[in-house]
């Protein structure tokens, strides 16, 4: 027997015990008479005293060492109440070193100062470090969570393929070239979704796959090349069921993981409804800051900026920092200015509240009567900061004040980091204009269904069809969505018209799944939710990186397996490839 006992279960209770204990020397302190080691497993810490008998066999001991101890569980006079283990320590009769380590090049221990990039190199010590290890054990408890929510509801879990066929509609494919079928490839899945609804077709009624997906992506904090997520498909199910279905998963992992009860139905908000009070469809409502109308407010302002934007239709907005001018100098404004200008705003204009009426570069422009409707509009008060951005483009004026209001949230602690604030966001659009490629392209993808009120739009008015589809948020994070299925053949067809899909494409990209349509598909709809971006929220992280095991930096890249790299041309040449420099 190795051990009798993990290093994070040992109680007072157990006192007089005799116990061998395994595992890493988390640190090692000599005391002269004494020397006190403490014991690393990922059940947690116990305390090794060792007398001065042990000097000369401990004297090359380090940290990471592996020592099997063999002693006897005693009080500790001096209690670590920080240690779940902090009221008894081992004193110890034998050791062993079971194995040697080299001095690590990264500190083991939840604070390390070591770059990303090296802990990455190193992620096999990395992961020794108990917040991460606590990272993976929160991912797997939402994984086990999400297997028995679906038990309990009769749903069946399916793998699908992850050798595909190449349908480059949104993000790019990773490729797999085939050796049997020479100059031919495959793709790795974006997504099951093809695969998932002829599940459907093939009466399956209730699939859910914990799904591996693959884009070739840039990639930021919270995109990975290749992710994980929770997919799910339901045959006969209309949208408030399958919501239903969603934010009951969503309530099982919240218990079963965080010990919070989320009161049920979610809150649910229009895409149009969000885009208007927060600017963005996935909007952190654990905060005010909502984004108001200013058009009529300002129509007749002699502001030249405004002036012109209302003459092209364009749309003015504003949002109040409340009680915060003063906290604001020209430089930090300047700073603000900058962030919305990175969001495609034009610029940013703004005011200060103060007793005698408003301090700006704008405020000549907004006097007596002007001012007194801007302030009403706005709930200005002395003290408030208001920041306005205008532009002809919907999305771009809503975006940059979207990104000013996260900003801001954060910056002013405006919000509990320690509250879960989930909603739905429905209806969107079905499809967004490519202004450079003069076509439409699906908002979510081109299987998604128009809101029954909308099915004729798709021909008549595409830029105004709304979609029967539906994203789940998280504190401003897109956690999950998905959609009611067109499951007729003629619908779908009718969808590829408007995003201009010839015949040949459509039978090139996806015959084989269009023909399955002919015989008899079942009304259906499914979600999917992020595993990698629903662990980091519950983690408290602000990187992917954090919980997932071996992650891929910004560049795609594997600092610890150097991969990618080139292979040899024997292999090359037996996949009928040559590798051509990209000029």
């Amino acid at each position: 027997m190795l051990r009798t006992h993990n290093n994070g279960e040992l109680r007072l209770s157990d006192v007089g015990k005799t116990v061998t204990l395994i595992g890493w020397v988390a640190k090692k302190r000599n005391l002269g008479a004494l020397v006190f080691v403490d014991l690393r497993d990922r059940y947690g810490l116990t305390q090794i005293i060792f007398d001065e008998s042990f000097d000369a066999a401990l004297r090359e001991v380090k940290n990471e060492y592996i020592l099997s101890v063999t002693g006897t569980v005693v009080e500790r006079s001096s209690k670590n109440p920080k240690m779940p283990t902090g009221e008894i320590e081992i004193e110890a009769k034998e050791f062993t070193v079971v194995n040697k380590a080299d001095v690590p090049p990264i500190i083991v221990a939840d604070e390390t100062d070591a770059s990303e990039e090296v802990r990455m190199q190193y992620r096999y010590l990395d992961l020794r470090r108990s917040v991460l290890q606590k990272n993976m054990m929160t991912r797997a408890k939402i994984v086990k969570a999400t297997h028995e929510f679906f038990d309990a509801h009769d749903f069946i879990e399916i793998e699908t393929p992850y050798l595909n066929k190449s349908t480059p509609e949104g993000a790019r494919d990773f490729l797999v070239p085939s050796r049997v079928h020479e100059g031919s490839f495959y793709a790795l899945p974006q997504s099951p979704q093809l695969f998932k609804q002829l599940l459907m077709v093939s009466g399956f009624e209730r699939y859910y796959q914990i799904a591996r997906c693959f884009r070739d992506e840039d990639l930021r904090a919270d995109r990975q090349p290749e992710f994980t997520q929770i997919d799910v498909e339901m045959s006969f199910l209309d949208t408030d069921q399958v919501l239903e279905i969603g934010e009951g998963l969503v309530a099982k992992i919240m218990k079963d993981v965080k010990g919070i009860d989320l009161e049920l139905p979610l809150r649910r908000l229009t895409w149009l409804e969000a885009m208007e009070r927060y600017g963005i469809d996935k909007p952190d409502t654990r905060f005010g800051l909502e984004l108001v109308n200013l058009n009529e407010t300002v129509k007749d302002t002699e502001f030249a900026v405004f002036k012109n934007v209302l003459e092209a239709n364009g749309y003015i907005k504003g949002i109040n920092v409340k009680g915060q001018a003063a906290a604001y100098s020209r430089k930090k404004i300047d700073k603000l200015t900058d962030l919305a200008k990175k969001h495609h705003a034009k610029g940013l204009a703004w005011l200060k509240v103060n007793d005698n009426g408003v301090q700006g570069p704008i405020g000549k422009f907004f006097q007596d009567e002007k001012l007194e409707r801007l302030l009403k509009a706005m709930d200005g008060e002395p003290g408030d900061l208001l920041l306005f951005v205008s532009d002809t483009n919907y999305m771009d004026a809503c975006g940059s004040l979207a990104a000013l209001r996260n900003h801001l949230g954060k910056e002013l602690n405006l919000y509990d980091k320690d509250t879960y604030d989930f909603l739905w966001i429905t209806k969107f659009p079905m499809f967004e204009y490519d202004e450079e490629e003069g076509r439409y392209y699906a908002m979510h993808h081109p299987f998604t269904r128009p809101l029954p009120s909308d099915l004729d739009k798709i021909d008549t008015d595409p830029a105004n069809c709304l979609a029967d589809a539906y994203d789940i948020v998280l504190n401003g994070f897109e956690l999950g969505g998905g959609s009611q299925r067109i499951y007729e053949q003629e619908l779908q067809e009718r969808a590829f018209k408007a995003l201009g899909f010839t015949p040949e494409r459509i039978e090139s990209q996806f015959g084989w799944f269009v023909d399955a349509f002919k015989y008899g598909a079942p009304p259906h709809a499914g979600f999917a939710l992020g595993l990698d971006r629903f662990a980091m929220l519950l983690c408290g992280t602000d990187s992917l990186r954090d919980v997932i095991a071996f992650p891929k930096n910004t560049s795609a890249s594997c600092p610890m397996s150097k991969a990618p790299t080139p292979v040899d041309n024997a292999q090359l040449k037996e996949l009928g490839i040559e590798v051509i420099a990209n000029d």
